[in-house]
This record gives structure tokens, C-alpha cells and sequence, in this order.
């Protein structure tokens, strides 16, 4: 990564890898909440210079460190400060909603010396959509700047009548300090002497009275406390193939800091450094991908997605009764109505994707009670999937965008080249697609079961049966006999979009297919065409929009990829889900911390390496859940609270002799495994099972 990004709940810092923020960067880098830039300029300087980089840190996503030091200075031929005399050491976390800024330097000349440390603050409270290029508008304007002891506060008064402000505050006298933002220090050091000034930045949105932060010392404590606590509440992985253990704890890592709550429980918003916000599809399925290590996070999801569902027709936002959002976002625009993104409607999957999660979270942990308090969201949302999500009656799911600033492409693909036919020409609106035929059905038998299981026995029957239409007419319709594989979509006049794609991958978790077409879709998915060594692609070589570059047309996507593993896992083809676990694993060397990005380009192996794609966030939820999909899939674990049963298909890796997994919750209780090799033969232990399942080994 060329920048550096640390965040903790609503609040993130994104700078260069030097921890500073240049003014007018191309990245948008600065000091973010609610959709605010509240640092535009961030940087350090020694006696009127920039430091030299030594080393910056970025293998901890709610703590950086970055080491400096000085040049040489001369003037005049007399010497000011021999290079390389001054370490400075720039250590930042965020606890909160504060950011925490510790500047220490220490003298390393044999002498003493004297010299000026500078930092340099502003702030432009523009908003993300602003600051990113995407939008112009009304916005409101500065109101001053206010110097008070060793306090600086930075005051703007926005075009939505809020108030904001960044105050910042330092702990040792400074030498000066001026309204422009510009903070000096003079240090006097002794041979090995060290010094640390701490500055303290705080937004505020609002004028209400602004709470004190916590001392430095006491923050980083309570930090450090609630990683230890989330560590206690997660589901632990030990095995002898490195590889993939530090892919899980990396991204067990990356979904802790992407985890935020707005009042009803923690979720995982998308990722960073611009999507750390709700995001309906996007922290639905991270949720699904995190039911093995912490359940918990997929009530946060649900009761989240569920208060921010949609009542009212409102073409703007692409909003209709009983919809799930797509993004919400906070700041001036939205706030302004001068985007529809308050929240904006425009997807098509979340709302199957909400049903499905519920209905996966109780079978995981049997908290039936949950069904009680989102009755009427489950309710609204079927009802949206029959009188909105199908518009002609034709028992498909399709998407049109209304909205004159929403998005054209309402599935995960979401870019405007990413739906195209065979010939080149790209599918017009309304749009069918596959996977959200599958999520439907899914979605529909899901619910069911649970309507069965508490007595809700008559709806339940008018949802089987119309999933049983939707997977006749869906077999009818999307089936490719010429290629033995199904379209990616069905375009305005419902002819088949026939391009190659991963999308059909995803239907094989929703129970959909008939057998025989299953392996024919894992044996496409997994063919040279699709499959580059590292991955499966979002689109095969040869077709006519394929570019192993883009964004969604032969790049290749971790979490992509994890959908289709759970559902290769589901239907117990593990040998072949374990080659695009290999691929995947192997890709994650050749990127920063071993981490899954968002998504990497589409070559193959012949390249000699996994090629990156230059914007992808990182971390991303979804690409951060893969790796606890691996484990899911390497158990071959799905658990179901109606029958009381723990199913379990477990095969290891070649590379692996040994896999153990404790403390998973299901049930009421936990479970724990291992999974040896013994004889060239893969044996499985359970070594703990509170949860009052039977264990089946299927």
C-alpha cells in the first residue's frame, strides 16, 4: 500500500506512508467521520524540513508506527544538525472517536543538540463525495479558527445548519502556534536524551458540549482491553500450515477494525479507506462469512439492515417498502438531499441476502427470539421480493434504476461494463440475474424452515411453493445447453446474457440447482477459462468483454470466490473447493501482510506472480471473511438448530497435517475440533461439544 489507514469504529485516518497529509493529495488522504474530512493537512517538520523515512508500520490496522529522521543541514558552511542525529518516531492509534498522536525524538549525535519540530494542521470539512471527485454542490464555509493554551480548533459551520470542528491539543508548551494551523516545539537533548509531545485530535459534530478525551496512556489501554475481549469472543484456529494461519488471524484483524455499531449491535462495514460505512450486501454477506467466529456480528447486521429499511416509494433513493438498504452515508451532501444516499436502495441482493442471514444465524445459534423482534422486517421484505423485486409477475428478481445519481448495475458487479452479452453490447434494464434468482430461492426455503419449526406452518407452504416455481422457471431460463452453464443474467426482453461469469457460482449454495447441472457449473467454474491458478475469475478468458484488469470483467475476487466455496461445501465437492482455496492462499503472498485484497487482477500463472489491482481497499470486509470461509469450508461445517445437528465433511489441504478449531459457537454451547492425518487418512476429533447438537459426519 502506498498510504497508511487506521481506524476504530466511526472514526479512520488515512495519510502517506510517512503518517503525513499533503494538502491536495490525489488520494483524498485525511482524517475522517461521518462522511467529514476533519484534517486536510497533517505534517512534520525538523528545523524547516522534511524528515527522511526509515521504516512505516502498517501491520496493525488500529496502531501505526513510523520512524524518521533528519537530513543533513548545513548553512553557510556551519554545521545545524548532522544527518541522521534525531530519531523520530510517530506512533498513532484512535480510541473514541479521538485520534492520538504521539511525536518522539531522541538525540543520537555524541553532543548535545538543539532543533525546531513543526507540525502543520488544516482542516476543510469537505465532504467524501467532494473530496473524491465524485460531486460538486452547496456546502457551507469556515468559521474561524480559535487558539486557547495548548489548543487549536478549527470551526465550520456546513450548509445542513451543522456545526463541526477539529480541536486539537498538545501536552507541551509550544514555541509557537498559529491560527493558519502551523505548531512549533524547540527540543534541547543530551547524547541518548529522548522526548515525546502527544497531540490529541478530536472531531465534533454539532454543537453540543464536547466531551473530554481520555489521557493518552489510559486510552491505549482500554484499545489494547477490547482487542483482548474480542479475541476471548472469537472462534481460535490452529494449524501447521502457516500460510493459512496467518491468512485467518490477518483477517480476524481486518473485520475488528472494520467493525462498527450505530446503536444495534456491532456490524462490519464495507472497507477502507472509503467505504466504512453501512453497506447493505456488503456487511450482509461478511456477517455470513463470520457465523464460524462470531455469530454475534450477524445480529448486529440484521438488527441494523433492519432499522434502516426502506417505507416508503421513493424514486430518488431507488427506496420502495420493505427494501434494504444499499449505502448510507452521513455527511453534508446527504444530509442536504444533494445525494440520494440517506440511505440510497439501490441493490437488488441485499434483501434476499437479509433474509438469508437470519435465517443462517438461527439455524447456527437457535435464537429463535430474534424472529419475534424482526418479524414485521422479515415480513416487509418478502413482500417487497413479490410486489417490487419481481416487476412483471414473471417470478424473477429485477433491477432498474430510477434514481438520476443512483447506480445502473444493481448486483455485485456493480460497474456500468460489468452485465454485457456475448457480442459485446451491454444488457439494458430491467436485469434478471442468476445469483439473485438463487439468493430468492434460498431466501424463501430459509424462512420457511423456520416458520415450520414455530408453527407458522401455512406460510411456510406458500413460500415452498413459490421457491419451487422460481427454481422451474429459473432451470428454464438461465440454462446454456451450448456451453452447459448458465447465463450471468436476463436482460429487457428476457433473453439470455450469455456471458461466461462467476455469478452462477453463487447459486450453488442456494439449493436451486437440479444434481446433474451441479458439477457441470463447478467444472466451468474450476476450467482454465475461469480459473487463473489464484482464483476464480469474475469473467472467462475469451469472452468478449473479458479484460484481466478491470473491475469486475476477468479480475478475481476473494469473497467472490468464498461464496462459491461455501457452496461447493455445502453440496460435499471439498476436494474441489481445496484447489481454489490452494489458489487463493498462494495469491495472498504475493500482497502486503498476507492479506486478501478487495479483489487482483485476472492473470494467470504464467505471469510469476498475483498482480494487484492499483485502487482495491484494504482492508475489506468481505476479502478479510475469506479466509474464516476457508476454515467453514475446510470442515465442511454447517450446523442447523431445527434438527439439532452439526454436520461436518472435513478434509485438510496437502500442505496441512493438523487443523484445530475451538470455541465455536453454536447452539448454546461451543464446539471444538481437530482434524489430523493419520495414515494418509484425514480423522477428525471433537474434543468439545456443549452445544446440544449431535455431530454427523457426513
Amino acid at each position: 500500500m502506498d498510504y497508511r489507514v487506521i481506524k476504530e469504529n466511526d472514526l479512520f485516518l488515512l495519510t502517506d506512508d510517512k503518517g503525513n497529509i499533503p494538502e491536495n493529495h490525489s488520494y483524498g488522504l485525511g482524517l475522517y467521520t461521518k462522511d467529514t474530512r476533519f484534517l486536510s493537512k497533517l505534517d512534520v517538520k525538523i528545523n524547516g524540513e522534511d524528515p527522511i523515512l526509515l521504516s512505516s508500520d502498517a501491520a496493525e490496522n488500529y496502531m501505526a508506527k513510523i520512524l524518521l529522521t533528519n537530513p543533513h543541514m548545513e548553512k553557510d558552511g556551519e554545521l545545524i544538525l548532522w544527518r541522521e542525529s534525531v530519531e523520530i518516531e510517530r506512533t498513532r492509534f484512535i480510541y473514541d472517536e479521538v485520534l492520538y498522536e504521539a511525536i518522539r525524538v531522541k538525540n543520537y549525535f555524541p553532543k548535545p543538540i538543539q532543533f525546531e519540530l513543526s507540525v502543520h494542521f488544516d482542516v476543510d470539512f469537505h465532504d467524501m463525495f467532494i473530496v473524491r471527485g465524485f460531486q460538486s454542490g452547496k456546502t457551507g464555509k469556515r468559521t474561524g479558527q480559535l487558539i486557547k493554551g495548548n489548543s487549536l480548533t478549527f470551526a465550520y459551520e456546513g450548509a445542513d445548519q451543522l456545526k463541526r470542528s477539529t480541536r486539537i491539543q498538545w501536552d507541551k508548551n509550544a514555541k509557537s502556534a498559529a491560527e493558519n494551523g502551523d505548531v512549533s516545539f524547540d527540543f534541547s537533548l543530551q547524547h541518548g536524551e529522548e522526548e515525546t509531545v502527544t497531540f490529541v485530535i478530536q472531531p465534533q459534530v454539532g454543537d453540543h458540549e464536547r466531551k473530554e478525551a481520555v489521557a493518552s496512556e489510559k486510552a491505549i489501554v482500554k484499545l489494547k482491553d477490547s482487542y483482548q475481549e474480542w479475541e476471548k469472543q472469537i472462534t481460535k484456529v490452529t494449524t501447521d500450515f502457516e500460510p493459512l494461519k496467518r491468512l485467518v488471524n490477518r483477517g480476524i484483524d481486518d473485520l475488528k477494525v472494520l467493525l462498527t455499531d450505530l446503536g444495534y449491535g456491532q456490524f462490519p462495514v464495507a472497507g477502507l479507506p472509503w467505504f466504512g460505512v453501512p453497506f447493505g450486501r456488503d456487511s450482509l454477506i461478511a456477517a455470513l462469512q463470520m457465523l464460524a467466529f462470531n455469530p454475534e456480528v450477524a445480529k448486529g447486521t440484521i438488527l441494523t439492515m433492519a432499522s434502516k429499511q426502506g417505507q416508503n416509494l421513493d424514486p430518488w433513493r431507488d427506496e420502495q417498502p420493505g427494501k434494504i438498504m444499499h449505502e448510507i452515508r452521513f455527511g453534508e451532501l446527504a444530509n442536504t438531499n444533494q445525494i440520494p444516499f440517506t440511505p440510497y436502495y439501490g441493490t437488488i441482493d441485499a434483501t434476499p441476502l437479509f433474509l438469508i442471514l437470519i435465517s443462517e444465524y438461527v439455524k447456527w445459534t437457535g435464537d429463535f427470539k430474534i424472529l419475534e423482534q424482526v418479524k414485521d422486517n422479515i415480513e416487509a421484505a418478502l413482500k417487497w421480493i413479490e410486489e417490487y423485486g419481481d416487476r412483471d409477475g414473471d417470478s424473477f428478481v429485477e433491477y432498474h434504476q430510477e434514481s438520476s445519481k443512483g447506480i445502473a448495475n444493481q448486483g455485485w458487479k456493480d460497474s456500468g461494463d460489468s452485465v454485457v452479452h456475448r457480442n459485446g453490447d451491454y444488457a439494458k434494464t430491467p436485469i434478471a440475474l442468476a445469483e439473485v434468482q438463487g439468493y430468492v430461492y434460498q431466501a424463501k426455503t430459509g424462512i420457511a424452515d423456520l416458520y415450520e419449526h414455530i408453527g407458522r406452518k401455512a406460510e411456510a407452504a406458500v413460500l415452498r411453493e413459490q421457491a419451487e416455481k422460481i427454481k422451474q422457471r429459473f432451470e428454464e431460463a438461465f440454462w446454456m445447453e451450448d456451453v452447459q452453464y448458465y447465463a450471468i443474467a436476463l436482460d429487457e426482453h428476457k433473453q439470455q446474457v450469455g456471458t461466461i461469469t462467476s455469478n452462477p457460482g453463487h447459486v450453488l449454495f442456494s439449493g436451486i440447482l437440479d444434481e446433474e447441472k451441479t458439477d457441470a457449473v463447478i467444472d466451468m467454474l474450476l476450467s482454465p477459462k475461469m480459473f487463473s491458478g489464484y482464483g476464480i475469475r469474475t469473467m472467462g478468458e475469451e469472452e468478449a468483454g473479458y479484460n484481466p484488469m478491470s473491475y469486475h470483467d476477468g479480475s478475481i475476487w476473494p469473497h467472490d470466490n468464498s461464496m462459491i466455496l461455501l457452496g461447493m461445501s455445502k453440496i460435499g465437492r471439498q476436494v474441489k473447493a481445496n484447489k481454489v482455496i490452494n489458489g487463493l492462499i498462494e495469491a495472498s503472498a504475493h500482497f502486503e501482510y498476507d492479506r486478501l485484497p478487495e479483489l487482483f487482477c485476472g492473470y494467470d500463472k504464467s505471469i510469476g506472480k498475483a498482480v494487484k489491482y492499483p485502487v482495491a481497499c484494504s482492508p475489506q470486509a468481505w476479502a478479510a471473511g475469506t479466509p474464516l470461509v476457508f476454515i467453514q469450508t475446510l470442515l465442511g461445517l454447517f450446523p442447523n438448530s431445527i434438527t439439532k445437528e452439526i454436520h461436518l465433511s472435513p478434509l485438510l489441504l496437502d500442505s496441512m497435517n493438523e487443523l484445530k478449531v475451538e470455541n465455536i459457537s453454536i447452539g448454546s454451547g461451543q464446539l471444538s475440533v481437530t482434524i489430523y492425518r493419520h495414515n494418509d487418512q484425514v480423522e477428525l476429533r471433537v474434543d468439545e461439544n456443549t452445544t446440544g447438537f449431535e455431530v454427523i459426519i457426513d
